[in-house]
């Protein structure tokens, strides 16, 4: 499907959200809802988007939608997949749309235990590497080097390897996803949605405010994010029992460590980095554990 052909596609995003201007977590929701359809349930804990959703006493998403609490988003949609499944209602997404703080800390363990049950639900992470509506403050998802309230100097601790966490968990599928890159969102969403079992998808979501960067550099900091190495493209499918580990299109060239683009050209449109030297260290570190794993998982799938 070309792109034309997607943005011509029915919009389930309308106008009257209050998100920040230039910001990706409501550019990924828009592009998420024209993959899955109307015939979704989202489940949202405590987030930007609790909270960009709507102008009382309208909302701007137009698929049914359960705020929850921080922890208990992936428990909930469990229990919704299921009754579903008990009803005969097969023509349901069930999807937790949150982020990082609502799926790779406060609400972990709950999306944890939902892949090792092997639910038969969406857990789209729009990951914005803070907790941006509250603050800015740290998450696990902030990267080495990056100025939060609650690191002022930096953070020194490594940004979680979330994806590959959920690889180990037996996922039917697992992906990684930008706003920059839309048409690869879209088909890996519709990918998703076609699978049983539990399918994990991590969006790295610009936040104009929390990163300290103008709103217009959105989808140009996507781009070089992955440009640089940063944030790799792929997804990893279980087909009779076996992992298929794909890199998308726009990562491929590089998988050769000369074709990136040096990191600075990332983090030096972030005011974020106040130690420029810093960050170019600790994220260095980050893209080169990164690559390691993701040749791991290529080697294993070819052998596999």
């Amino acid at each position: 499907m070309s792109l034309k052909e997607v943005i011509e596609k029915p919009e389930l995003l309308l106008p009257g959200h209050s998100a920040c201007p230039g910001c990706g977590a409501v550019i990924s929701l828009r592009w998420t809802l024209k993959a899955l359809g109307k015939r979704t349930i989202l489940v949202i804990p405590a987030c930007c988007t609790s909270v960009y959703q709507y102008i009382w006493p309208t909302s701007a998403i137009g698929v049914f939608v359960y705020n929850v609490a921080f922890a208990s988003a992936a428990a909930v949609a469990s229990g919704i997949s299921n009754a579903l499944e008990i009803k005969g209602r097969k023509d349901y997404n069930v999807v937790v749309w949150g982020g990082d703080g609502g799926i790779l800390d406060i609400g972990f363990a709950t999306v944890s235990g939902a892949a090792e049950r092997g639910e038969n639900i969406i857990v789209i992470c729009y990951d914005n590497e803070a907790y941006m509506n509250t603050g800015i403050q740290r998450s696990s998802g902030t990267p080495g080097g990056a100025w939060t309230t609650t690191t002022p100097l930096g953070k020194t601790e490594q940004k979680k390897a979330a994806p590959f966490i959920f690889l180990l968990h037996n996922a039917v599928y697992v992906a990684t996803a930008s706003p920059a890159y839309p048409l690869d969102l879209y088909n890996k969403v519709k990918k998703a949605k076609k699978l049983r079992g539990f399918k994990y998808i991590h969006i790295l979501s610009p936040c104009p405010p929390g990163w300290r960067y103008p709103e217009n550099l959105t989808i140009k900091l996507g781009k070089l994010s992955v440009e640089t190495g940063y944030w790799a493209l792929w997804e990893a499918e279980r087909i009779n029992g076996k992992m298929k580990f794909t890199l998308s299109p726009p990562s491929r060239p590089y998988l050769d460590p000369s074709k990136r683009k040096p990191i600075e050209e990332y983090i030096k449109h972030q005011r974020r980095f106040r130690d420029k030297e810093i960050a170019k260290k600790l994220i260095q570190e980050w893209i080169n554990y990164q690559w390691s794993l993701i040749k791991r998982f290529m080697s294993e799938s070819s052998e596999g």
